[in-house]
């Protein structure tokens, strides 16, 4: 960890290349072209990232370098400057994206070097509410209808008046069960666990009180950037199907296969997450398209002044490149 904070501009910088994601795909949206639409917003980020001045190495990204040809875990990005950590997904939801579904991203985190968990692409099991609850209001290892009692409790309401976010897997039936018991309204999601967690944060507007369930390691690591900049709880723990999965954990340095780690243990230091909508969203309006120009609407927000901004922006088309999306 360097012990410097970023830069504020690094703020600013970071949302140009979440928009620069999300514009690349608005020729995507509802075309059933998953592979087409994340390969645009891969080359978006990462032609955008490589004129900015920074120093970066992509630490969660797109796959190891043998499964990713851009933005892969190692990769150096950026035209030199400020040595940053960078965890990133181009298209959280790229079968949101095909489909016209709700809460498509691009997403983005800037960090100070070695503050961020290195996490292999894995599963991951977690549970995060928002801010302005006692410390352990939740705890991973109990059972989901003891969290939602908790965190009702911790409210000041009944059971019935907290919604859950939870993915729909069949892997999450337990889970289901478990908070039905509670009288407890379920909001299923069909993918994107990054706009879930965020969206416990504002649960006024989201209508998300708690988000409970397994994901992806990577997209675990980017919702604690998020949430250390907006406040919440957050507790997670790896989960291994088979020894080849610990065996990837272990190159990335991870000795103990049962940690729980809490939020701080995910993202610490100084933080900048930025995200776009690509779809429309509870958090985000999704990029659209008119005659001569795009719309996009993005949060970016750092966790070292817990300074929120909210930016909806106009790109004048300039020109688009063939089958690749649109470039401003």
């Amino acid at each position: 960890m360097s012990g410097r904070p970023l830069d504020r501009a690094f703020a600013l910088e970071a949302v140009r290349v979440t928009e620069a994601a999300a514009i690349a795909v608005v020729d995507f949206i509802g075309r059933g072209d998953e592979h087409g639409a994340d390969r645009a917003a891969v080359e978006a980020m990462r032609h955008t990232f490589n004129i900015l001045p920074i120093a970066g190495t992509v630490v969660i990204g797109e796959g190891e370098r043998d499964e990713a040809p851009m933005l892969y875990i190692g990769e150096k990005v950026g035209a030199g400057g400020v040595e940053v950590d960078i965890a990133l997904d181009p298209l959280e939801g790229t079968a949101l994206t095909a489909k016209a579904l709700p809460n498509a991203l691009a997403v983005l985190a800037i960090a100070e070097i070695g503050t961020l968990l290195n996490a292999p692409d894995t599963y991951m099991d977690k549970i995060a509410i928002g801010p302005g609850y006692p410390p352990d209001t939740v705890d991973l290892d109990a059972e989901p209808a003891e969290n939602i009692l908790s965190l009702a409790k911790a409210k000041g309401v009944r059971p019935r008046d907290i919604t859950c976010c939870i993915m729909d897997r069949p892997r999450h039936e337990r889970i289901v069960a478990s908070v039905r018991r509670t009288g407890a309204a379920i909001k299923l999601i069909t993918d994107g666990d990054i706009a879930g967690i965020i969206a416990t944060t504002d649960p006024e507007h989201t209508g998300i009180d708690i988000y409970i369930g397994r994901g992806g390691a990577p997209e675990g690591v980017l919702s604690a950037a998020a949430l250390r900049c907006l406040g919440g709880q957050y507790q997670t723990r790896l989960y291994f199907r088979n020894d080849d999965e610990r065996g990837r954990a272990a190159k990335f340095g991870i000795v103990d296969f049962n940690r729980r780690y809490d939020l701080h243990d995910l993202a610490s230091g100084d933080v900048i997450f930025s995200a776009t909508g690509v779809t429309d969203g509870a958090m985000l309006n999704g990029v659209r398209r008119k005659a001569d120009y795009i719309m996009t609407h993005s949060v970016v927000m750092r966790s070292a002044t817990g300074t929120v901004r909210w930016i909806s922006a106009r790109h004048k088309v300039l020109h688009r490149k063939a089958g690749t999306g649109f470039r401003v």
